[in-house]
């Protein structure tokens, strides 16, 4: 670089630069136009060469870079395990201190009561009195000699099956039961609960809920063979319900214990030992009695009391609560397994009768998951998980019969959603592909779900056929009561076929289910038009004058013959004359151009059921025409117009026929032995023209 740019450089580095000032005086010392331009050229080529050395230097240190934001990201997991830590060792802390208040509050409490022992059971009855007062129907509670108040406090009573919130209740407990009253909405005096249910400490068990939101704050009671749930205001008090309710049932334990060893048992008379070695004991086959179990016995019951099967109810509770459903099937999974190589004694018994409740609940759970009242947004894929653990505990067939109750209240669903809004095309569109594309999700869906039960597909075709009902009440019900014209009916049914094709990729083929739902409204259709055809024509026949048609500019004969073409009347230019006049009378014409239409549309709506009605339908169109002409024939007197309708009945015959038979022929695949009949019996016989006979 130059003196020049190592002077400018520097003065640009200088922390005391000022842009404006320097401007200035570059103006003032500069001579003109062309300085300022080589001092812009210069800072330009500064800026270039800046540029370009940061980019060396950034790619010269980019491991440099790499290597740093690695160790960001590895201080920052730091800080993290680092914050976790410190927030459990703050919750330890928390926890040992209310430890240790509730322990000099219950010392305190030993104390009062070791110093005052009358007055501090006289206080906590009067307590227990005068919060029993203000339970409606608990007066005879206090009846109980040395009953008296724990613990209490409000909760809140949640349904164990969709967990949802049932009723405010208070809880009272003593120091043998739990009292569970509820609120009153309109209370009397000093009445504020009314008596629920009473508990003896020992008929239950507490199991603590894990929390998981919304569920929060619970603990659930269990009596076999029903259960409750109940939700603390707070954790803290949670906690306190989960230690006092543990502690008092092991005081109450206590005490029984001890008031059974003060009445000494008497001992039992020894059993005099038999030395008779042919002498039989009654009493080696019992199962019932544990004193007498062999040595294989023993094994068993040391075995049934391991850790994890003596806290499996509790786990399955858990696990409900907790909506973890793959986690308790796993553990029935597991128990099956661990008792298969068992034999069935009666403690085997008693173990799986307590988990068979489980069980029972669980299934509930899982019904309730695929009813339809539950949200049937998601997809099929949303009902995977019940689906796949009811299948797990051997119930495939309810499993099937869910599942698709489920998504058939989906179909239904969406279908009433479904808006008419603009064209109706538009609207056939939406309704196919909605149905089609459920109908194909769901199919999907079985297969994946159901793919070793092959006895639940059968359910599923029957399943697809009563929803493709649903699906064709809806599409008759704007196609067809509509009155919609037969080509929009012969659109939207072409419409309906072709997304119904999207199922044979799956191997399900319901085309035949669509077409005998659809065959009652298609016949009718086929009938109104053809009464609206033969009624068009007679009145077409009521006003013929039997001229030639005259369509006033070449463009129309043009058009006119195009039309003719496409309906497949390829020589009809033969009766095209000079200049615009056509050799036919306007009702041939017109007659032509509206049965070949009615053929057209016929045969897109065509199978099999419906061979006889178009058939009849076209047979009818047909005479009402050859009926008019043979009439005509019979009472013209003028010989120039009798050869005029000769010349339309030749049409007729030998050209428009023909070409209905062959169309019919080619769109159904076999001929029409009742048109071609038709054809021969109305051949037309060349007469005199002053004889009134026209055709046999």
């Amino acid at each position: 670089m130059s003196e020049t740019g190592s002077r400018l450089r520097k003065l640009l580095e200088s922390p005391n630069f000022e842009p404006q000032n320097y401007v200035k005086q570059l103006s003032q010392l500069s001579d003109g136009d062309r300085d300022l331009q080589e001092h812009r050229q210069k800072v330009q080529s500064l800026a270039d060469e800046t540029a370009q050395n940061l980019k060396k230097n950034v790619y010269k240190n980019y491991r440099q870079f790499i290597e740093t934001a690695k160790e960001i990201s590895y201080l920052e997991s730091e800080m993290y395990q680092l914050s976790h830590i410190l927030t459990e060792q703050k919750s330890i802390m928390e926890s040992i201190t209310q430890a240790l208040l509730s322990t000099d509050k219950d010392e305190t409490s030993k104390e009062m009561q070791a110093a005052f022992p009358k007055e501090t059971e006289e206080l906590k009855q009067r307590t227990l009195t005068s919060l029993l007062e203000k339970v409606e129907g608990g007066k005879n509670i206090m009846d109980t000699p040395g009953r008296h108040l724990v613990y209490n406090g409000d909760l809140v009573e949640f349904d164990v099956d969709n967990m949802s919130p049932v009723q405010k209740v208070h809880a009272f407990l003593m120091n043998d039961c739990l009292l569970i009253a509820t609120w009153l909405p309109n209370r009397r005096g000093a009445v504020k609960y009314k008596y629920n249910a009473l508990y003896e400490l020992d008929s239950f068990a507490v199991v603590n809920v894990k929390d998981n939101a919304p569920m929060k704050d619970m603990f659930k009671i269990l009596m076999f063979p029903d259960s409750r749930i109940f939700q603390a205001e707070n954790s803290k008090i949670k906690k306190e319900w989960l230690e006092i309710l543990d502690e008092t049932k092991k005081n109450k334990a206590t005490k029984d214990r001890h008031s059974k060893e003060e009445v000494a048992p008497a001992p039992p008379a020894r059993a005099e030992v038999s030395t008779n070695p042919f002498e039989q004991d009654d009493d080696d086959g019992g199962d019932d009695d544990d004193d007498n179990e062999g040595p294989a016995d023993a094994k068993e019951r040391v075995d049934l009391s391991l850790e994890w099967i003596q806290e499996l109810p509790e786990d399955l509770d858990v696990c409900i609560a907790q909506r973890d459903f793959e986690g308790a099937v796993d553990l029935l999974d597991k128990l099956n397994e661990y008792l298969k190589e068992l034999p069935v004694t009666q403690r085997v018994k008693a173990l799986r009768a307590t988990v068979e409740e489980r069980v029972r609940q669980l299934t509930e759970v899982l019904v309730f998951e695929l009813s339809p009242d539950r949200s049937l947004r998601g997809g099929p894929k949303a009902t995977r998980r019940a689906v796949s653990q009811l299948i797990r505990l051997g119930q495939s067939t309810k499993a099937c019969e869910l599942f698709l109750k489920n998504r058939a209240a989906a179909v239904q669903t969406a279908i009433r959603q479904l808006r008419i809004e603009g064209a109706t095309l538009l609207y056939i569109h939406k309704l196919c592909n909605i149905f089609f594309t459920s109908l194909l999700e769901t199919a999907k869906e079985f297969e994946m779900d159901f793919a070793g039960n092959t006895g639940c597909y059968s359910a599923f075709v029957v399943w697809s056929k009563s929803t493709m009902r649903m699906f064709v009440d809806a599409f008759s019900k704007q196609v067809f009561d509509s009155k919609e014209s037969l080509s929009t009916a012969a659109e939207w049914v072409k419409v309906a076929k072709e997304h119904c094709q999207q199922l044979t990729e799956i191997g399900l083929d319901l085309t035949f289910s669509l077409q005998s739902l659809l065959v009652k409204d298609i016949k009718a259709a086929l009938q109104s038009y053809k009464d609206i055809i033969i009624e068009a024509t007679k009145h077409r026949n009521s006003e013929e004058m039997w001229r030639r048609l005259n369509l006033m500019t070449p463009e129309a004969v043009a058009k006119l013959k195009d039309e003719m073409r496409g309906c497949g009347v390829g020589s009809f230019e033969q009766f095209t004359g000079d200049d615009c006049w056509v050799n036919l009378s306007y009702t041939v014409v017109a007659f032509t151009k509206q049965m070949m239409s009615f053929l057209e549309e016929g045969l897109k709506l065509y199978f099999p059921e419906l061979h006889m009605v178009l058939l009849e339908s076209l047979r009818e169109i047909i005479l009402v025409a050859v009926q008019h002409v043979d009439y005509s024939l019979r009472c013209e007197q003028d010989p120039e117009k009798k050869a005029f309708i000769v010349l339309n009945a030749a049409f007729l015959h030998d050209t428009v026929l023909p070409v209905v038979e062959r169309r019919f022929e080619e769109g159904v695949g076999k001929p029409a032995k009742q048109l071609q009949d038709l054809r021969k019996s109305t051949r037309p016989v060349r007469v005199n023209p002053e004889s009134t006979t026209s055709m046999v």
